[in-house]
């Protein structure tokens, strides 16, 4: 039986992050103007990582009751009972706070 956190990760496409990756790097060596600093470079990859998990937590929760009705979205983990609201609110606020904290590290960088 899947955890719960790995049923989050398998409803909120937590593998679609790794393909928004590429554009998150390609701006910071934009930004660098050449290979930036390694440690800026990790901290926003958690940023991204952050930022996506909080924004897609937020969207299962908000949509829960639509998703409930539409035959293609019924099977997600809120709608079919498989996690509950408590479970998916306590990884938007880990989330959001992965989020601001990454920032805040990335922002004494600068």
């Amino acid at each position: 039986m899947p955890t719960k956190l790995a049923i989050i990760f398998s409803d909120i496409k937590i593998q679609h992050t790794v393909f928004a990756l590429p554009f998150a790097v390609m701006s910071a060596f934009l930004a660098a103007g050449g290979m930036p600093e390694i440690k800026k470079l990790l901290w926003i990859i958690v940023c991204m990582l952050g930022a996506r998990s909080a924004a897609m937590a937020f969207n299962r929760i908000v949509d829960a009751r639509f998703d409930k009705e539409n035959p293609r979205t019924r099977d997600r983990a809120l709608p079919s009972g498989k996690i509950n609201v408590g479970n998916y609110a306590v990884f938007l606020v880990a989330s959001s706070a992965l989020f601001i904290f990454s920032a805040w590290m990335l922002n004494s960088l600068a």
